[in-house]
Parts: structure tokens; C-alpha cells; sequence
């Protein structure tokens, strides 16, 4: 066997061991967890009040409307989803890679 270490192998190392990556790991692990929580909490929430009190629902938007809260709400909790998302991309897109990048080029020294 060869005892030479692979150097795509040392490479990945030197990256994963850099504080940097690690604070990067962390951050946008704690980012995308916040993230799923609140979405999935809107969710939850919304499906929790047509369960529980559907009668919320259905009141109309305002006297004689045939629009009831329901379908605005539903529609902004998709809107509110889409939005978050769209951040987080404009924000992994930006800032993380660009701290992903700069860390790459600091482990190829």
C-alpha cells in the first residue's frame, strides 16, 4: 500500500478542520434549522386552527364577502414560505459562499 496521503484527501482535511468551515457548518446548520421551525410551525399552526376551530376559518373577510379568512391566510402562509426561502438563497448564495470560497483558497496553501 502506498503510505502517501491521497491530496484531495488532505485537502477535504485541512477544510474540515479549519475554525472558520466549522463556525460556517454552524451557522447556516442553525440558520436552516430556525428556518424550517418557523415554516413548519405556520404550518402546523394553520392546520391546528382548521382542526381544532374550523369556525375561524370560515368568517368571512368582512360583512357579506364570500371570501372567508381562510383562504387569504393560506395564501399568505405559502407567500411567507416562498419569501424565506428566497432569503436563504439570496443568503447561501452571497454570504456563505462566499466564506465557502475564501475558505477553499485558504486550505490549497
Amino acid at each position: 500500500m502506498n503510505s502517501k496521503i491521497d491530496p484531495p484527501v488532505e485537502h477535504y482535511r485541512r477544510i474540515r478542520e479549519n475554525p472558520r468551515y466549522i463556525a460556517l457548518a454552524r451557522a447556516r446548520s442553525r440558520l436552516t434549522w430556525r428556518l424550517s421551525i418557523l415554516v413548519l410551525a405556520g404550518y402546523f399552526l394553520f392546520m391546528g386552527v382548521a382542526a381544532v376551530r374550523p369556525d375561524l376559518l370560515h368568517l368571512p373577510l368582512y360583512q357579506g364577502s364570500h371570501l372567508s379568512l381562510g383562504i387569504p391566510l393560506a395564501t399568505l402562509l405559502i407567500v411567507i414560505a416562498w419569501l424565506l426561502t428566497a432569503w436563504y438563497v439570496h443568503r447561501a448564495n452571497t454570504h456563505f459562499d462566499r466564506l465557502s470560497a475564501s475558505i477553499v483558497k485558504e486550505s490549497q496553501a
